[in-house]
Parts: structure tokens; sequence; C-alpha cells
């Protein structure tokens, strides 16, 4: 018997989806801002770091769907 309930499987995909929605969106904000003067560098950083910490959401919950094939 399982101590916790696994997520399932269409929750995990839908945030996946969620969260690759969210990369993509930061990653044309920060294209159209680098080019911007409306920015500051320190802005700029935030949305990067963002940006990567989403993609690592994302890889994890992958790993966490199939992790055998990203092992």
């Amino acid at each position: 018997m399982r101590g916790h309930q696994a997520i399932q499987p269409n929750a995990l995909q839908d945030r996946i989806l969620q969260l690759q929605s969210e990369h993509s969106e930061l990653d044309r904000m920060i294209d159209k801002l680098a080019i911007s003067s409306d920015i500051t560098d320190l802005e700029l950083r935030r949305l990067k770091k963002r940006k990567l910490k989403v993609k690592d959401d994302i890889l994890l919950l992958q790993l966490q769907l199939e992790p055998d094939r990203h092992a």
C-alpha cells in the first residue's frame, strides 16, 4: 500500500502545458523588452530567472510523468 496517492497523469500533463505556455510567453516578452528601453537590466534579469524556473518546473513534472524516459 502506498503512503501517498499518486498525482494523476492528466493533471501533470495539464500543468506542464500551462507552464510551457507561460515559458513561451516569457520568452516573447523578454525578446520584446530586450530591445526596448522601457525595462531595467534588473527587471530583465528577473524575467529571465522566472523563465528558467518555469523550465525547471516543467522538467520536474515531466520526470514525475515519465521517470524512466528522462533518466
